[in-house]
Formats: structure tokens, sequence, C-alpha cells
């Protein structure tokens, strides 16, 4: 048989007088609006560059030899995971770097 355990820290709803919640919830998004748009664009240049520069390599570039555009292809991939892992850094570094000014500042 089981019963329930209560926290001495746990306000209940008549701890509150009846008016719900003592504290303003945070509906701030979990994860802020440019890094989404950063995942999307780099999501559709991997899928649209290899593709688009593997027939236009084969068609126009090496006439017709796929194996040298489907080389091209792997390398523009490569080029964007690079691209991706680079802005990524660059950005947590920032981050960084505001909150020791923060801390500077509030010193």
């Amino acid at each position: 048989m089981t019963s329930r355990r209560v926290v001495a820290t746990e306000k209940t709803y008549l701890d509150n007088n009846g008016k719900g919640v003592s504290e303003p919830s945070n509906i701030a998004p979990a994860v802020p609006a440019s890094v989404i748009w950063k995942l999307l664009s780099f999501t559709f240049a991997m899928i649209t560059l290899p593709i688009g520069t593997y027939f236009f390599t084969v068609n126009y570039v090496f006439h017709g030899n796929s194996t040298y555009a489907g080389a091209t292809a792997a390398v523009m991939a490569n080029v964007v995971l690079i691209a991706y892992v680079i802005v990524a850094m660059k950005e947590d570094q920032s981050e960084r770097q505001e909150e020791e000014e923060r801390k500077k500042k509030s010193i």
C-alpha cells in the first residue's frame, strides 16, 4: 500500500490561499530563435548544396563523369558540416564572453 509523502517545502493549493501559483511561470523558449534558424539554414544547405553540386558538375564541369561529381558533392557536404561546427563554436565563445563581461560589471 502506498501513501503520499508530504514535502515540507512543497506548497499546496491551500497554502497559497486559493490563489494558485505564487510565483510567475517562466514561458521563455528553451532554445533561442536564432539557434533554430541557423540549424534550419544549415539543414537546408546540407540537403541542397551537395545534390546541386553533383548535378551541376556532372553536366557542366566533368561532362558525364559521375565519380568526380560524386567526390565533389561529398566535399561540399563536408564543407557545410565544418561551417556549421565553426559557427556553433563561435556562438558558444560569444556567449561565454558575454557572461564574463556581466560578471565583471556586477563585481
